[in-house]
């Protein structure tokens, strides 16, 4: 090895000296000012993946022929931008940051941080220089792993450097989520993009970012363009990214929350203004207990009763239905069902009067709370029309006593809609009577009848009389329709 020291340094501490720089974690290479490598340690021949000193190259510029060096950003320098060149050539490297790559190797194989230190003596005078070299390629592995995982992560995230407060980092979820571009968050302060704007806890997050402390979640107002804000849950971590202490901020989207809670207020309000105004009696009881909880003016007017005395009250207290069985049957139904449509009730009002309605109810939810949607509409008038329609009727047809029976049974119960569905009637006709009437049904005339079962035509005569007797009829045409009615043939 040529001796790289001058001669008046005594042997000894020489010999130490080299023991001291072959022991060095970082790399050291000798250079003399005419560009011949002189000496390099152990480490820098590994940071190189060589074992001698010869196969770094005799000189500077066998070094930049066996070694391709570039930036970080991919960029491949030029010999003359190597930093061994610069240092010759006069330059100073200040913690240079370079890929290296071996001669033939497809991509780069080391990461170096290069620094040069100039050796005078003892006139000032530049005698050699010196190259320092630190392999950081694991760390800059690690930031890469970093970076990609960052980017990669949906979760809306920033990184922020602690010592100047400005954002170093904006992954995709965050700018997808603010729908800003990277240039207009990466670079800017925190005063400038103020990420805790209208935070909850604003105070105690002021003070964990000055100590460089856990930053736990809480709500705030996220500026966006146009003067516009977000709402979302915020929290910080301290992390380390190479020498610099950061904060990782991450994100979660609250304003879908809050559009659904705006929407949600939005429709109660109007179906407020709507059950306040509706024409139709309503009401709304409680599922849990069928406490009244609302009604609306139409249902006070149906009912006659007041707020006072109805809101707050379970059900049955007062008594509104004039049947407690319907109002049972119908919250039965809607249990199942989930509702009822268009179901004849009857009410009794405050003044113990029946009132007829055509009932619909519906379970809904309100303010986050179970409830039925009662909806009562008054059909009393119409009732009173068809019960006046029927008592005409029957005054005409009192005495036609030809008229059929089931259109009287019809008006029966038309006139009480409530009453229980009538039996079918118990017929009292004899074996004999049920052929008569079957043959007058297929439209034989007395003679025929006699003929058939073998009668005179004075008894045939005496059982059609029993006949029109027992069904309330005196043709033969209604005592046919009468047996057809009841499909006795």
């Amino acid at each position: 090895m040529v001796d790289p020291y001058p001669h008046r340094l005594a042997g000894n501490t020489l010999r130490h000296l080299e023991q001291v720089i072959g022991g060095l974690s970082a790399g050291v290479i000798l250079v003399d000012l005419a560009g011949t490598i002189l000496w390099a340690n152990d480490a820098a021949l590994a940071m190189h993946g060589v074992k001698a000193i010869s196969e770094l190259g005799a000189t500077a510029d066998e070094y930049a022929m066996r070694f391709a060096l570039s930036l970080r950003n991919g960029k491949r320098l030029a010999s003359r931008e190597y930093p061994v060149m610069r240092v010759l050539a006069g330059e100073s490297v200040p913690d240079m940051i370079v890929e290296v790559t071996a001669s033939g190797a497809p991509e780069p194989r080391w990461t170096h941080e290069v620094r040069d230190v100039l050796m005078t003596g003892d006139d000032d005078e530049p005698e050699c220089l010196a190259l320092v070299i630190q392999d950081v390629s694991e760390q800059y592995e690690a930031e890469e792993r970093f970076e990609t995982m960052f980017q990669a992560n949906p979760a809306p995230a920033l990184i922020m450097r602690l010592a100047d407060q400005r954002f170093s980092r904006a992954n995709r979820g965050f700018l997808e989520m603010t729908g800003l571009g990277r240039t207009a968050v990466v670079g800017r302060s925190l005063y400038e993009f103020d990420i805790l704007n209208g935070a909850e806890r604003l105070q105690l997050a002021k003070d964990r970012l000055a100590e460089g402390k856990t930053i736990p979640q809480m709500e705030a107002e996220l500026p966006l363009a146009g003067r516009h804000t977000k709402l979302v849950i915020v929290a910080g971590q301290p992390i380390e990214i190479g020498d610099d202490k950061c904060m990782l901020f991450t994100f979660a989207d609250l304003e879908p929350r809050r559009k659904a809670e705006r929407s949600l207020r939005n429709s109660e309000a109007h179906f407020a203004a709507l059950f306040r105004m509706a024409p139709v009696a309503m009401a709304l009881t409680s599922w849990k207990d069928n406490r009244t909880m609302e009604a609306n003016d139409a249902f006070w007017r149906l009912t006659g009763y007041s707020a006072t005395n109805f809101i707050g009250r379970s059900g049955g207290d007062p008594e509104l239905w004039a049947n407690v069985a319907e109002r049972n049957a119908a919250e039965k139904e809607i249990e199942h069902a989930g509702g009822v449509r268009n179901r004849d009730v009857r009410l009794l009002n405050a003044r113990n009067q029946p009132v007829d309605c055509l009932l619909s109810a519906e379970r809904v939810s309100l303010h986050g709370e179970d409830c039925i949607l009662w909806l009562f509409q008054d059909i009393s008038a119409r009732r009173a029309s068809e019960l006046e329609l029927a008592d005409a009727i029957e005054a005409v047809m009192k005495d036609a006593s030809w008229f059929s029976r089931s259109i009287m049974d019809k008006l029966t119960a038309l006139r009480e809609p409530h009453a229980a569905e009538p039996k079918p009637e118990v017929l009292d006709l004899t074996p004999r009577e049920r052929e008569v009437l079957g043959l007058i049904c297929e439209g034989f005339d007395d003679k025929v009848i006699a003929k058939r079962l073998a009668l005179s035509g004075n008894t045939v005569r005496n059982h059609v009389a029993g006949i029109y007797g027992k069904i309330g009829v005196n043709r033969r045409a209604a005592a046919i329709a009468w047996a057809r009615e009841r499909k006795l043939t």
